[in-house]
């Protein structure tokens, strides 16, 4: 279970950096709402994507 741990902060230290991203270039405050929203999602679309890519 050690690869479940590794992942887990890879996860968490590429939300804390998309999170950080997407609220430096808001706006407004709703902007950096759904930038937080858009970190916790992004990595579930780039595995889609990737996986599209390998026709898996």
């Amino acid at each position: 279970m050690k690869e479940q741990g590794f992942f887990s902060s890879v996860y968490g230290l590429s939300f804390i950096g998309a999170a950080v991203y997407f609220i430096q270039h808001s706006t407004t405050f709703w902007a950096g709402v759904l930038g937080v929203i858009k970190a916790a999602v992004w990595p579930a679309m780039l595995m889609y994507k990737v996986f599209e890519l390998l026709k898996m």
